[in-house]
């Protein structure tokens, strides 16, 4: 069992009690992550005085080395290890020896977690943010091509106004387009980092955090310690952006409705349509 704590117990870890704390299972795929905030962290620390230019560079290559071991399939992240941190140090120590150990150095597990999940859903974002943009440049090219295409705008299920299919889909366009300015407010408010903040209140070498953060591609250090371990707003503000991008069913139901009460306008093609089943019975 691979952990980095319990250095004044006297007895091992019971299975059931490691088992139930491991995080491996599900943390693994932050090795980037992970291995990213040690990067610059360990540059941080050379800058400062802490580590030797030396250490700095044999723990850089040994943070490469496992990152293109794991991409490349030669080394396995297993349950061995109890999380992606102490997967990472293990085999950083086995690589290169003493100067391994020398990676934690002014910092906790506490920031580290905090570090990892913040740049993971921030990677996650950007990904998602980008998706929304070709979807919006799509849209845009559609309304575009459809300006004078006309069809019957509905209310209550019913005709009411003459509209172009442009204007129906500039709908979509606008719905979309805020979900990106939410997905932008998160990201302003989240974009700061923890690493420094240590287990709760810092630590007493002399870290350089506006260093890191701007490695790491931060606007700045997260200000306050305690905040700054615990903080995970980000995390719930995303899932309920999340949960409203739902335009595209929306699309999808009113198409269909629209399809089904006018026989003029828009339809499906085949290769969109399935058949229909609920609990066996055909809709």
């Amino acid at each position: 069992m691979a952990q980095l704590w319990g250095g004044r117990f006297t007895k091992e870890t019971d299975q059931l009690v490691y088992n139930f704390n491991a995080s491996i299972s599900f943390d693994k795929k932050f090795y980037k992550q992970d291995i990213a905030g040690s990067r610059a962290h360990v540059k941080m620390l050379a800058k400062q005085g802490i580590l030797t230019e030396e250490e700095r560079d044999a723990i850089l290559q040994g943070l490469d080395g496992i990152e293109r071991d794991v991409e490349n399939g030669t080394l396995e992240i297993t349950s061995e290890y109890e999380d992606i941190h102490s997967f990472v140090e293990a085999n950083l120590i086995q690589r290169i020896g003493d100067a391994g150990k020398k990676l934690h150095t002014g910092r906790s597990r506490n920031d580290q977690v905090a570090l990892d999940m913040k740049l993971y859903t921030r990677d996650e974002l950007i990904a998602i943010d980008g998706e929304l943009k070709e979807l919006l440049s799509e849209l845009l090219n559609l309304m575009e091509e459809h300006i004078g295409t006309y069809m019957p705008g509905f209310t209550h299920l019913q005709k009411a106004q003459p509209i172009t299919l442009a204007h129906h889909i500039g709908a979509y366009f606008e719905m979309f387009k805020r979900d990106r300015g939410r997905l932008g407010d998160i990201y302003r408010r989240m974009n700061y980092c923890p690493l420094g903040s240590g287990a709760l209140a810092g630590t007493t070498y002399p870290l350089d955090r506006e260093y890191t953060a701007i490695l790491l591609g931060f606007d700045g250090p997260t200000l306050n310690s305690m905040d700054s371990v615990s903080d995970r707003d980000y995390l719930i503000e995303l899932l309920s952006a999340l949960s409203i991008v739902r335009s595209l069913s929306g699309a999808g139901v009113g198409y269909l409705r629209g399809a089904a009460l006018s026989t003029r306008g828009p339809g499906w093609t085949d290769r969109w349509c399935t058949g229909c089943h609920t609990n066996g019975m055909a809709g």
